[in-house]
């Protein structure tokens, strides 16, 4: 299976990262090595002095596709989940600086947090899926799918005009604002429509 994630999705997040409005979905990867197992504490790299957090909602793909269209993005998922896209954001300013590759900073081993997965049919509504981050309790991420400049469909499509999907693929579709540093021993805890989906402590 393979991670692809969406970056620049949500405007608020753009601006507090002071980045450019994309035109087109911003794609990069992050290889199966990325995910943390469950229950498993997220170990702060030793290279990396400013690990972020960015809870993302995420995207279970369900069958083979490419050249996807829109109107039948629906068919290739059937799950939603949300997740953790942890970014080593000094090392990602210096690649950006740079004009390089993002992977150091944002594929690193133990980089993706995946938590419980949901029926797509739960939700009534997939462009109305608002979702949580607490950390130590208190909120420190919200976001909702309505507010997404591109939205899953639309992602899956434009994704596979460049990749295959395969069934057990995973896609970040992009955080929202308030992405912020990490400390050994915070308590990281998901929430999609007020439902706690993952819980990760950090060492």
């Amino acid at each position: 299976m393979k991670i692809i994630c969406i970056g620049r999705n949500y405007v608020n997040h753009i601006a507090e990262l002071n980045n450019e409005r994309p035109d087109e979905p911003v794609i990069f990867m992050k290889p199966d090595t990325a995910i943390l197992p469950k229950k498993t504490p997220f170990t702060i790299p030793e290279f990396s002095n400013d690990v972020h957090h960015e809870v993302e909602i995420l995207v279970k793909i369900a069958k083979v596709g490419k050249y996807i269209d829109t109107k039948f993005a629906h068919k290739y998922y059937d799950e939603i989940g949300l997740g953790i896209d942890f970014t080593a954001r000094d090392i990602q300013n210096k690649l950006k600086e740079k004009g390089l590759p993002w992977e150091k900073a944002k594929a690193f081993d133990g980089s993706a947090i995946i938590g419980d997965f949901h029926p797509k049919n739960s939700f009534n509504s997939i462009e109305n899926i608002t979702f949580e981050l607490k950390n130590n309790g208190k909120t420190v991420q919200t976001g909702n799918t309505s507010h997404m400049l591109w939205k899953i469909d639309e992602i899956i499509s434009y994704i596979s005009q460049f990749f295959t999907l395969k069934k057990g693929d995973i896609i970040f579709t992009g955080t929202p604002e308030g992405v912020a540093k990490v400390l050994p021993n915070d308590i990281l805890e998901g929430f999609i429509e007020n439902k706690k989906v993952l819980r990760l402590h950090i060492k």
